[in-house]
């Protein structure tokens, strides 16, 4: 049986949940304060249809929040028109600058608006371990911060299975490349069906923690494969996505999965479009190192953040929710993103 542990981090501005099993990370689901109640997974809504577009087959939703709308998908005999008032459930959270795909309950009256929240983080990790009671405090910062690092990164290393993986998301699909680090006698059929396995086991893994979906193309490791035997795989290795849809092994050792779209992509929640942390991950990331002094050492009076001036200037509400141990100070020769936690004196 799998080793599983569950974390929970509650820091102003932020909560994260974290799973681990067997020592690695298969979670890490992130809600901001800052994000819109409407876009949140689950969440309904009464939602006006502002627009058909009958090119893309659906219809943009106004939950009440503005732009951007949600979408919702219509089939050919789904008779709605501009100005209806629908009941609607969100089933994809936003990415790509684009609104939430939502789901139609039914009939609804009234002005947008939303009428339940989508679950919060402590509810979903109940959800997928129920009974589990997760970590908090400086384990659940510390593997928030791990979960990150992993979520981000664009490489797997397995020195046992011989495994080198990579995966990179493009605008039309996920490429993963599964390969072999070289060693002597590495290139044997026994090796490479054990990297294999390990390859698409980490590529699932990888693929929940991310947040990623649609199409996902992998690259396996040899030509001329057994199509039984990498299917059974694969099944095995996406068992926990009941949504998931498999193509046929190509000649080239090519496999296509196709997975649902559910929560915002991690790289999007945390990344700006240069693909550096946002400004408002940085802020929060000050506030999560004061709030990891503060619990690691409770004997020190009051806490310090030294950072750049833009940091400070958005970090410096929520670190007020620290309380009065807890304190930032602006500095003009910090650099973006660095940030020095000292003892005030």
């Amino acid at each position: 049986m799998a080793d599983v542990e569950v974390f929970l981090d509650e820091t102003p501005g932020e909560t994260r949940g974290v799973i681990a099993r067997d020592g690695l990370f298969t979670h890490l689901i992130i809600q901001r304060d800052s994000d819109r109640p409407s876009d949140r997974l689950g969440a309904r809504c009464v939602g006006r249809i502002a627009r058909v577009e009958p090119g893309l087959r659906g219809a943009f939703v106004d939950l009440g929040a503005g732009e951007p709308f949600g979408f919702l998908p219509l089939g050919a005999n789904d008779g709605v028109g501009e100005g209806a008032k629908i009941e609607v459930e969100v089933v994809a959270e936003p990415r790509e600058r684009k609104g939430p795909v939502l789901r139609r309950l039914g009939e609804a009256a009234g002005e947008p608006r939303l009428l339940g929240a989508g679950p919060d983080v402590a509810t979903i990790l109940g959800g997928l371990f129920p009974g589990a009671r997760p970590q908090t405090g400086v384990a659940a910062i510390r593997a928030a911060l791990e979960a990150e690092e992993d979520a981000l990164s664009v490489s797997v290393a397995d020195s046992r299975s011989g495994l080198d993986l990579m995966i990179q998301r493009t605008r039309a699909l996920i490429a993963v490349d599964i390969d072999h680090a070289p060693a002597p006698g590495r290139d044997s059929r026994k090796n490479r069906e054990a990297a294999n396995r390990a390859g698409l086991s980490h590529t699932a893994r990888l693929l929940t923690l991310k947040g990623w979906g649609g199409l996902v193309v992998i690259d396996l490791i040899g030509v001329g494969l057994h199509g039984d035997t990498i299917m059974k795989m694969v099944r095995a290795a996406f068992a926990a996505e009941p949504q998931a849809a498999f193509g046929p092994l190509s000649r080239f050792g090519l496999m296509q999965v196709s997975l649902p779209w559910r929560r915002m992509p991690l790289d999007e929640r945390l990344l700006d479009a240069a693909g550096r942390p946002s400004q408002e991950t940085r802020a929060i990331a000050v506030v999560r190192q004061l709030r990891l002094a503060m619990l690691s050492d409770p004997a020190t009076p009051r806490f310090v953040a030294r950072c750049a001036p833009d940091e400070a200037a958005r970090a410096a509400p929520l670190v007020q929710a620290l309380g009065p141990r807890a304190g930032v100070l602006a500095d003009e020769t910090m650099a973006a993103g660095v940030v020095r936690i000292e003892e005030a004196r």
